[in-house]
């Protein structure tokens, strides 16, 4: 089974890598950084406020240069909706090069901003519209009290906006942040009590109609067996168990990793594909293609869809692999 591109495309962001946007000289690398799928040129926490307007005019350039190179999907962080507004503004007819702008701390407190500005930004867009990624990180989405309640109402705001809304993201480091924790490289986010409460809570509003993508593993190197690779396919061994789709980077090293976890195993695929395919006359129910599982169309399918989604994109995961 093909699926139509914008059912793919939130799928095909693999390990969204971070740069600050003072990086200029990501547009010269970008063609040498195996798995790159899609950059985000940070104009927020990883610019002190003073250096931002330097930031804002490296970006200009940053797009300039990459609209002569073949690039991947690229996204902005900016810092507020006003923040937004101002971007846009500034980079006029090179904004065409972006596939959107990733919005940090979303919540209760801008979500209605963002959501009439992405409105008023997709006038005349309907065959390119421009994407929003919504950053869940915010002291508001932690409070426990009211968190469901709250993540249910921001979930509305994005309902209202839905066909922009390409991809859910969280911060992990932000929540670790509140509560002054920080996981080592043999530990996961899964292993932090209190942030995975969190991360549970956002996947049972989000998941079942948006692409949720897992929290950035912080951790780094130059081997691909070291501590820091073993501990990221850990935890996103358990990002995909969960529900998350994709995965934040911060260094190119960790890329092949996450597109790698990304892949699915035959067994899945081939039952995937007997799902979405179902033939059995009169049956709800059959062995899977191994023959040790059970196969039921109406509790399978919408994982059936996911995994076919995802070999499409990121292929098979063999045995011996």
């Amino acid at each position: 089974m093909h699926w139509k591109e914008e059912k793919l495309l939130p799928y095909r962001l693999g390990g969204l890598l971070y740069t600050p946007a003072l990086n200029e000289g990501i547009a010269e690398k970008i063609g040498t950084i195996p798995d790159l799928r899609a950059l985000a040129l940070c104009l927020e926490d990883s610019i002190r406020d003073e250096a931002l307007p330097q930031a804002e005019e490296a970006l200009v350039r940053t797009l300039a240069a990459l609209k002569k190179t073949d690039h991947p999907l690229l996204f902005v962080r900016i810092r507020s909706p006003r923040h937004l507004e101002r971007v846009h503004r500034l980079l006029g007819p090179a904004e065409g090069l972006l596939t959107g702008y990733i919005l940090p701390k979303f919540d209760l407190s801008n979500g209605e901003d963002y959501a009439r500005i992405f409105k008023a930004l997709n006038e005349g867009r309907e065959n390119a519209p421009l994407y929003m990624m919504p950053t869940l990180e915010s002291g508001m989405v932690a409070e426990p009290g009211s968190r469901t309640n709250m993540l249910l109402r921001v979930k509305r705001i994005l309902d209202s906006v839905g066909e922009y809304v390409l991809n859910v993201r969280v911060g992990g480091n932000d929540f670790c942040n509140l509560y002054g924790l920080r996981r080592s490289v043999s530990q996961t986010v899964y292993d932090v009590g209190v942030i995975r409460d969190i991360l549970m809570d956002i996947l049972q509003v989000f998941s079942a109609d948006y692409v949720v993508s897992g929290p950035v593993w912080e951790y780094f190197g130059q081997d691909p067996e070291g501590a820091w690779a073993k501990g990221l396919r850990a935890e996103l061994a358990l990002d995909c168990l969960n529900g998350f789709i994709g995965k934040t980077a911060v260094h190119p090293s960790q890329l092949p990793i996450i597109c790698r976890g990304l892949r699915v195993s035959r067994e899945d695929c081939e039952d995937a594909q007997r799902i979405l395919g179902w033939r059995h006359e009169g049956l709800g129910v059959a062995k899977s293609a191994a023959g040790d599982r059970m196969n039921e169309v109406k509790c399978h399918r919408k994982w059936a869809e996911r995994v076919c989604k995802l070999a499409e994109v990121y292929g098979i995961q063999e045995a011996e692999e």
